[in-house]
């Protein structure tokens, strides 16, 4: 019999094995998918980069009838790599900048060039209908941002249209996640330069604002600004609506407790079956504990029946010895 067996788990072994690497190759693949990738547009667009993707460019003066070098803007430079990997990769630079930019020198009439925003390309189109982009755009609209954009607010000062890519949460990335969106935050919170251009208000310490916070190191690696700055929203993938500094969620028990405003937000992805106890162990086991809200009304009442049986055998045995005495 035990010799049957084995040929059997040698016969499934070979029948699996080219599944199993085929299935592994296919993972690699899709991981190394922006690195493989070659765009269409490719010598195109490297006529963009040629001066746009590095710090330094050259060009001949005819009017000087000599070479000259340069120093670009630090926001006029585009990263390759960044580009091939984003969300527009396979564009080509001309489908959002005017033909006109083909020539060099540029017209100096084009820095007043409109810009896109999402809703250009992204609005009332089918294919993107999963993203919601209306009801992101109906949020922003009530959202603090909204009313900077006199001062030159757009949506690409959060989403560099060069090189966003949208990270789609899991218990594998998660890590990767928050550090990724608070760096969005952070672009403009942390640099007083870039803020300055949109605002009034005076520099400002981050670490010192939020001295009321218990533990910040543990709490900025773990969570996302947004999650205690936006008004929660359970129907998109990512709350636009970011509310006035006063009205920032400041109470522990709106994350620390069974019904946590995290599963509306940072854990989303989870399904709604898995969210109807809380924070279950396929959280507990990704590094994701959150005091007060890891709750399963199962183990509760185990534990109460173990405390209530604890209680219950001290106090017979007090009876016990009195009795005896």
């Amino acid at each position: 019999m035990k010799p049957l067996n084995f040929r059997l788990f040698i016969l499934f072994a070979f029948i699996a094995l080219p599944s199993v690497v085929y299935g592994l190759k296919r993972e690699k693949l899709s991981v190394q998918d922006s690195i493989l990738y070659v765009s269409p547009f490719q010598d195109d667009n490297e006529r963009c980069f040629k001066c746009h993707g590095q710090e330094k460019y050259e060009y001949t003066n005819e009017s000087l009838g000599k070479q000259v070098k340069a120093l670009l803007c630090s926001d006029r430079i585009v990263n390759r790599s960044e580009f091939y990997s984003a969300n527009h990769k396979s564009f080509s630079c001309t489908d959002c900048h005017s033909e006109a930019y083909t020539k060099f020198p540029h017209p100096g009439e084009l820095r007043m060039e409109m810009q896109y925003n999402c809703l250009d390309c992204h609005g009332g189109d089918e294919a993107f209908a999963i993203f919601s982009f209306e009801e992101i755009d109906a949020e922003y609209q009530q959202s603090v941002h909204f009313r900077l954009e006199n001062e030159g607010f757009t949506c690409w000062k959060c989403h560099n249209p060069h090189s966003y890519k949208i990270s789609r949460r899991n218990t594998t990335n998660l890590k990767e996640t928050i550090q990724y969106d608070n760096n969005i935050c952070l672009n403009c919170h942390s640099d007083f330069s870039r803020l300055q251009l949109m605002t009034e208000s005076k520099e400002i310490n981050l670490m010192e604002k939020h001295d009321w916070l218990p533990n910040q190191t543990s709490h900025f690696r773990s969570i996302r600004c947004i999650e205690c700055h936006t008004k929660t929203n359970d129907s998109i993938l990512i709350s636009h609506f970011i509310v006035p500094k006063e009205d920032a969620i400041r109470g522990c028990n709106e994350c620390h407790s069974k019904n946590s405003i995290l599963m509306t937000s940072l854990y989303k992805f989870e399904s709604k079956e898995n969210r109807k106890d809380g924070f279950l162990n396929g959280i507990i086991l990704n590094e994701s504990y959150v005091i007060g809200a890891n709750r399963n009304k199962y183990l509760n009442i185990i534990s109460l029946s173990i405390f209530s049986i604890v209680i219950l055998m001290i106090i017979i045995h007090i009876l016990f010895r009195i009795l005896k005495k």
